[in-house]
Parts: structure tokens; sequence; C-alpha cells
């Protein structure tokens, strides 16, 4: 992916210092670069025998030094004054606006970008790239990160086709020169004035070029004068004044290069007299100024250049027209401070004083204070910043995080009168604020904080502090606590006593089935919250009814944990031993609630004192038989149900209900229908009891003897983070996929269930060999489903509305069984039949063999029409019992209720 480098002044200086000229510029001027023609760069060789030469002697192409060939990656350095900056927030440099603009014009141009942040609060950008891709990202660079303006050019209206140039060429590559936008007026359009739109340096370049355009088609005299460009600023005077009235009084029109772009010509054009006359009048300003001047160097801090050249340069302007001396800037991304004073000798002295007074007008200081003071410092809502500042508004006050230092930036007696209130301030905190740290597990953070907070806004309300807990994806266990010493001293304390507290903590997890989660809470709590009176230490948290879990968590003190798990398991097992009496008639008694309503039938049963076992249906006569055929149907089911004990070692329990019963779970959810019961903890019993179907039981019990032994064996438990979409597809349909990879390793694979809170964790069981393989295979996989692609496929416009009816249930399907993937079909209406397919590569590659399947079962169902009624009536049997078999998993849900009951009559009678 690509990345904006953000260098900083010294390493942007260095990386400068270390690039000869031709490696910036890639051999090229800065804003032209050179690419010859394939005659240049390889001439003809000599043909054999022409008159007049040698033999042996190469041709004169080739006899002469060959011009290199331009290197292909050229380098382009320029700079954002930081009154154009559009962007001017320095806090987040390299992370806010500007990098994000950066790197989309990077991906947009393919050329590469780095920013410097440079002492003035100016931008240097560096721009490295083939030449076409360099221009266009300078040219958005310009537009996107720089202010813009606009200005006009008048020229004659049959010049404007040599603008634009063959196709629009001439004009693109002159917007991509000078970065900015250039509008030509329509052929219809009687205006003769050109629009330029861009920065101030990239408009003078524009107009400049545009007026040497101009001059070359007019067809009265050209004048090109090279004079030095250090007497350009004597021949236009202040703001260009002196070369509008020589313009003015000869009539002819004089272009002289903006300051920026380094060239000495000067163009002419007008009349033949006119150009001659200006010609005459420059070149005697230019040996006067050249015979008269003399230069003194001087050397002023970089960091005031900027308040010497002033707001678009008006400053040096100024000084010219008051003292008539050019004062010649180094360039803003060069590290030197020298600055050239020319003109006459008894002006230099006037102009230099004035430069000094200019570079001094505006004073920058830095006030030295730890950085966890700034925030003080500032204030609540920057109450005492905004003192200073309205006391004293032209000072600028700028904080950076992380570094110990204050800036201060503005008139002189302004500045040193903010910078002492600031140290002021500094050292009455230094006096009563203090900090300390302290090293905390980060596991430990989220319950120093609390829910919503309330831990730690106690603290901070109650010791007047500041906590600073860091995010988790800091990864950090450092805490910081800041504020008044003694508060300081005592929030750290408390935070110490907590965390000992917590290590001392333990968590255990209870299985109670959630159909008595409700009597053990009792009627608006008063139950649970007698035993939490009894053990006020524990903490108990049972699950959300919606969840649909069997797993109740304790936590708090190790022993206290211990006696009220155990408190808790005689509650239930009160429970599930219910009175004899009361059995037959419940199940009897809510089974009927339902035949009743199904049957429209009344149903009487007998009284709690009775000993008859006598139902009696009443109703229509065909109702009735409904109803009686239903409760002997639900006899014969409960007659299948099975219990079975195993002894397993009782120090094995715990490894083999799971973590939060992971493992216990699974089992159950792979043998439909069966629940497995492990005896209290301390009870030191070995019995292990598993009861629901037949054929469940047995393959239940023989899992969990194989995974008792395995645990006996080798103990070894490994786990993996997978996104949850990206289950169904590890497993794939019908557990096809995770089967191969238990087969080839012998490793045990656990996936989440919809109850558990860490739903990426994937956790792999069996010998260590296994385990390791097992989970190398899986992070392989998981791996190819993050590189995320994109496909397509043909499918015919017939099928779409098939995918997208209701409200698109087929895709989501697809999405839900094959890792996240999205599937577009086209517009409805549109005559496309191209179907686009994104997401991880193996998930599109199996959802495109299922869009397949799918459309051949629609096929095939469009061909029923044609086929005999025998055949048909075999296809919707195979439609009916699909839909049985996806009925199955329902039924047994009613089924496990009622083998429960049955259960507790026959332990019973």
């Amino acid at each position: 992916m690509s990345s904006v480098a953000v260098l900083t002044p010294e390493s942007f200086a260095e990386h400068r210092s270390g690039l000869k000229d031709q490696d910036l510029t890639g051999c090229v001027p800065e804003d032209e670069a050179y690419i010859p023609t394939y005659l240049e760069a390889f001439p003809p060789l000599p043909e054999k025998g022409t008159p007049g030469e040698k033999s042996g002697e190469p041709a004169s192409a080739w006899g002469s030094k060959i011009r290199p060939i331009k290197a292909s990656v050229i380098t382009q350095v320029f700079h954002v004054p930081l009154e154009e900056r559009r962007y001017k927030d320095n806090s987040q440099f390299g992370e806010g606006e500007e990098a994000k603009v950066c790197l989309d014009i990077m991906q947009r141009t393919g050329a590469h970008i780095e920013l410097s942040l440079a002492k003035d609060q100016g931008l240097s950008i560096m721009v490295t790239g083939k030449l076409d891709s360099v221009m266009k990202a300078r040219k958005e660079i310009v537009a996107r990160l720089q202010t813009q303006a606009s200005a006009t050019v008048a020229i004659p209206k049959e010049h404007h086709r040599f603008v634009i140039g063959k196709n629009g060429e001439k004009l693109q590559e002159l917007e991509l020169k000078t970065a900015t936008k250039i509008a030509i007026p329509r052929p219809e359009d009687p205006s003769t004035s050109i629009r330029i739109t861009g920065t101030k340096e990239g408009i003078e370049k524009a107009r400049h070029e545009i007026l040497l355009i101009s001059a070359e088609q007019d067809k009265r005299a050209v004048e090109r004068l090279s004079l030095e460009k250090a007497f350009h600023p004597f021949i236009a005077g202040a703001h260009n004044r002196l070369v509008q009235e020589l313009s003015q009084e000869t009539g002819a029109r004089i272009s002289i290069p903006p300051p920026s772009l380094p060239k000495d010509e000067i163009v002419i054009t007008g009349e033949k007299e006119a150009v001659a006359l200006a010609v005459n009048r420059i070149r005697a300003i230019y040996e006067d100024k050249k015979r008269k001047t003399t230069t003194i160097s001087v050397e002023v801090k970089k960091s005031q250049h900027k308040y010497i050249i002033g707001p678009k340069g008006n400053t040096l302007q100024e000084i010219l027209e008051a003292t008539g001396v050019s004062v010649e800037m180094p360039p803003l991304d060069s590290g030197s401070e020298t600055i050239i004073l020319r003109g006459e000798p008894d002006k230099l002295g006037p102009a230099l004083t004035q430069v000094y007074a200019k570079a001094k007008s505006v004073m920058v200081v830095e006030v030295s204070a730890p950085a966890w003071l700034h925030r003080f410092i500032i204030g609540k809502k920057g109450q005492n910043i905004g003192r200073i500042t309205q006391q004293l508004p032209r000072v600028h006050i700028e904080f950076t995080d992380g570094e110990e230092r204050i800036s201060l930036e503005g008139p002189t007696e302004e500045v040193e009168q903010a910078q002492i209130q600031i140290q002021e301030i500094i050292k009455d905190l230094l006096v009563r604020m203090d900090y300390s740290e302290v090293i905390i597990d980060q596991r430990f953070h989220r319950h120093l904080i609390g829910k919503n907070g309330a831990n730690i806004n106690r603290i901070k309300e109650q010791y007047k502090v500041s906590v600073r807990i860091p995010q988790d994806s800091e990864r950090s266990n450092l805490i910081r606590i800041e504020g008044d010493p003694k508060g300081v001293q005592l929030a750290r304390r408390e935070l110490i006593e907590m965390v000992q507290r917590m290590e001392n903590e333990r968590t255990k997890d209870l299985i109670v089935e959630q159909k008595f989660h409700r009597t053990i809470i009792g009627q608006k709590g008063e139950k649970i919250k007698e035993v939490r009176d009894k053990f006020p230490e524990v903490i108990i948290n049972f699950p959300d009814p919606s969840q649909k879990s069997d797993i109740v968590q304790l936590r708090g003190p190790k022993n206290e944990v211990e006696k009220c798990a155990k408190f808790l398991q005689k509650i239930i097992a009160e429970l599930v031993r219910p009175p004899a009496f009361f059995l037959p008639r419940l199940r009897l008694c809510l089974c009927g609630l339902t035949i009743r309503e199904e049957t429209n039938t009344k149903i009487d049963l007998p009284t709690e004192n009775s000993n008859s076992e006598m139902i009696v249906i009443t109703g229509k006569k065909v109702n009735c038989e409904a109803a009686r055929d239903r409760i002997l149907a639900i006899q014969r089911e409960l007659a299948n149900l099975k219990e079975t004990e195993v002894t397993i070692p009782a120090k094995l329990h715990n490894s083999l209900i799971g973590s939060k019963g992971c493992l216990v779970r699974s089992i159950m959810e792979d043998c439909g229908g069966v629940h497995i019961h492990f005896p209290s903890e301390g009870s030191g019993s070995d019995k292990v009891t598993i009861r629901g179907p037949v054929g469940e039981v047995e393959k239940a019990k023989k899992q969990l003897l194989q995974l008792a032994e395995e645990k006996q064996v080798n103990n070894f438990t490994a786990e993996l983070q997978a996104k949850p979409e990206y289950h169904k597809f590890l497993i794939g349909r019908g557990g096809a996929n995770i089967r191969r990879v238990r087969d080839r390793t012998g490793a045990r694979i656990i996936f989440p269930s919809p109850d558990d809170t860490e739903q990426e964790l994937i956790t792999i069981v069996g010998k260590e060999e296994a385990v390791r393989q097992a989970q190398r295979e899986l992070e392989t996989l998981v791996k190819n489903l993050d590189d995320v692609v994109e496909d397509s496929m043909e499918v015919d416009v017939r099928h779409h509305r098939h995918f997208v009816c209701r409200r698109g249930q087929v895709l989501r399907e697809l999405a839900e069984e094959y890792g996240g993937v999205a599937v577009s079909f086209p517009r409805t209406g549109a005559s496309s039949q191209k179907v686009t397919l994104k997401g991880a590569k193996d998930c599109v590659e199996a959802a495109k063999k299922r869009i397949q399947e799918i459309i051949e079962d629609l096929v095939s169902t469009v061909a029923l029409k044609d086929k005999s009624p025998q055949q048909i009536t075999q296809s919707k049997t195979i439609s009916k019992i699909r839909t049985i078999k996806k009925s199955i998993s329902v039924k047994w849900n009613i089924i496990l209720w009622e083998q429960d009951i049955n259960l507790w009559e026959r332990d019973i009678f």
C-alpha cells in the first residue's frame, strides 16, 4: 500500500544535501524536463563511400559527443508558503488532511510524494516518478493543498489557438508545467482575456508563457534580451511600476520572467520603433545599475526570512521602493541563511537597517515545559491561554504533542510579555502539581475503568487527579496519574490495591440449564439477592435470555467463589429433582396446551392428588382421534430416550468442559438432543451422565471417551483468531473442509457457538504435533481469505430475478455461507449479463460454483414442464424429503425438553 513519507526539517535538509542538482531534477531543469527523440538518442550510421569522408571516420552525429539519455524517473521539489497553505493545523502534521490528500494523489498518479514542514511553517514537497506522473501529481497537489488565486491576461483573439495547440496538447502541457487551470474564451465569445487560476507563482509563470506564445505569433518586431536575473528588479521597478511606465511610453509589450522562474531572457514585442526604443531604455537602466551598484551579504536566521519577504513578497517591494535596493533571498527550501543586498553604496545602509527591522519585527521563542503539563498550562477549555491571547492578540502560541516545548510567535515586545506569563504559570504548576506512573497489566485495565467509567471517574473526582489509561490498541501497561501531589499518591495506592484484589480473583462458570435461571433469580430478584447477600464479594452474572446460554459466571475472591458455587449447585440439584407427583401432570399439561390449540379439543387431566392416569379428550371424533394419536406419538418418542453413565477421572472434568463450556457444548451440538451432566466440582465423583436419543447417546459417549483419552495422553491446546463470517466457509458444507483438516492432522477443532462472547476464537485440541499442524493449515486458509479479489461471471438475465427477489435473500445466504463474499447483479432492466463477485479468493471461487449449481437447478426446474407426470411427481417427492430433513432439528428441540421429564419419571417410578 502507498504511504506518504513525512520528513523533519533536519532530515529533509540532510536528504537534499546528499543529492546533486542533477539527482534532484532528473538531469533536467525543475520546470522543463527534456525527453530526446528517437533520432537524437540513436542517430543513423553513416553510409559507405560518402564523398569527402575518410575511411573509418564516423558521421557527424556519431562523431560528436552523443547527448546523454535523460533519466526516466525525475524528482521535483517545490515549496508552499505558510500563508498559501490550505490546511494549517500543524499539530497533526503527517496525519491530517494533507497526508490524506497526498495518499489519494499518489494512488491516482503513481508518483511518490514526500512532505516536510519547514522552519517557517511552509510546506516542502518532493515528488518523484516518471515525468508525466510527476507533472500530474504536482498539478493536483497545488490545486488541493495550496490556496488558489486568479488573474487574466489579454492577447489577440487570433493567438488563442496557438495557446491551445493541436488537439489541446499545448494547453495541457502548459497547465501541467505551471500547475494552473487556464480558461480560454470560446471562439464565439468576443473576449480576448484568458483567465488563469492557481497559486501566485503558477499564475506568474503561466502568464509569462502565454505572452511569449502571443509574441511568437505577433508579426511585429520581437526582441529578446539576455540580462542577468539579479538586475531584473531594477528594470521592473517596485511593484512592476517602472516596466509598466516603459510599456506605456514606448507602446511595446515587455515580458519579464517572474522571480520564481530562473530565466535571464526579457522579451519585448510591438512596433519596430517602439521595440527599439524600449530595448534602448532597458539596456540603459541595466548598464547604469551594473556600473553603479554593489552588493553586501548578511546572515539572518532562516526562521526570520518570511518576515523580510512579507505576504506575497510585498515587503521586498517596499524596501526596493523606499531605498532603490534589491534584496535577494535564498530559496525557501534551501538551508542557506545568506541574504544579498544589491544597490548603490550610499543606499545600502538604510536598506540594511530596514531588513534587520523587518527581521526583528516578529520574534519566535521556545519555552521549555514538560509535555504532561501542557494541558494544565492551557487550562480547562483553554482558559489560561485564552487570557494571554486576549491581552496579546498578535502572539501565536503553539503546543506540540509529545515535545517538551511551547512555541511563541509575534511582535517582539508582546512575545516577551507572553513568555514571562507562561513561565510563571509553569513555575506555579511545577510547585503544586505532580505525576506518577504505574505499571499495571493491560488485562486489568477495563476492570479499573469499570462499567461506563464508573471506577476511574470516582477516583478522579475523589482525589482531584487525571488518570490516563492507554487504549487497547496501544498495547501498553503504563498508567499515568497527574494532579495534586497528595492526590496522585492516594490514587496510585488505590489502583495498586484494586489490581491486587483482582489478581486474587477467580472466575468460575457453572452450567445451569436456562429454564432454571428465572427460578434461581426469583420474583423481582428476591432469591438471588439472598445469595448475593450471603456472598457479597462474589459477582454473579446470568446470561441474557436472548443468548440462550446455560453458563452462569461467578467472579470474586477464590475461596468465596468456591463456597458460592457449592451453594448454588445445591439449589440447582433440588430444582432438577422436583416432587414425583408433579412430573406426569406437568408434562401432559404442557403438551396438552399445544395439542388443544392444534386439534381444537378439550383435554381433561387427572387432579394432582389422584392416582388415576386416565386422560379424557372431548370434541369432534376426527379431532379427538388426532389428539389421541399426538399424545401416543409423544409417549413412543419419549420411550426411545436413553441415559448412561461413563467413568472419567474427576481431574479431567474441567479440561473436558473447556473454557466457558465450549468443548462439552461442541459434543452436545454434534450429537443432537443429547445432554451431558458433569458432577459438581469438589464432589470427587468420576461419573458423567449422558442422556438423549439412543443412537446419539452412544455417539456422544464415544466422543467424550475419545476426548478424555486425548486429554490423558497429551493435553495440548492452541487458539486461532478468524473473522466470524469465515467460520462457515472454513467448516464447509456438511463439515467437509474442517473434516479434511481433522483427518490429516488428528487434532480436534472447536468453533465458537453463537452464545460465546469471543466469536473470533477457534480452539484446537490434541497432541502438540497434530495441533501445530492443524494450526498452520488453518492460518494458511485464513490468510488466503484475507486476500480480497474481484471476479465476474456471466449469468443469463432471465435468472437474475431469482437471486435478487425477496430482498436479496439468496445473496445474503451466499454471503453468510461463503465468508461474506459480495455479489453484485446489474440493475433491473439492464441487458448486461455480467455479475461481479468480491471477497476472499477461495470464497469467490466457491460462490461462483454455487451460483452455477443454482442456475442448473433453475434450468432443470423449467425443464420439468416437458417431463411426464410420473417424473414431476418424483421431483416433488424429493423436494418434500428435503423439507422434512430441514425440519428434523426443530422436532428434536421439542423432544429435548420432553426427554428430561421422561427421565425424571423413570427415576421416581
